[in-house]
């Protein structure tokens, strides 16, 4: 399994506009990609920051570097508008035997 990392800031007067055009528009887009399995989005608690860290998992590497290539400029759009910072990606393996309980949850 592999993960694609994406650190940026919302604007706070817009984090339910943002948390919308995710639901609407970029949720759609991700559940038709080949590979994805999921997305974990966290907001920053008791902070006047807008901080987000969002998690999306991949079945390979090739799944999510497909996506960056061919969709995500397409959703970044879509972002834009929310955010005060650029997005930083990162990517990480996910070492599946480490956190059995949560690969089998994926699995459900």
């Amino acid at each position: 399994m592999f993960a694609r990392i994406l650190a940026f800031e919302v604007k706070l007067e817009e984090k339910e506009e943002f948390v919308k055009a995710v639901n609407d528009q970029v949720l759609p887009i991700l559940k038709k990609q080949v590979g994805f399995l999921e997305t974990l989005p966290f907001f920053q608690n008791k902070t006047k920051q807008g901080k987000v860290l969002a998690i999306t998992l991949w079945t390979t590497r090739h799944d999510a570097e497909r996506y960056e290539r061919e969709f995500y400029p397409t959703v970044l759009e879509i972002l834009k508008p929310f955010l005060t910072k650029p997005v930083e990606v990162t990517y990480y393996d996910l070492e599946t035997t480490l956190c059995d309980r949560f690969v089998d949850a994926l699995a459900v």
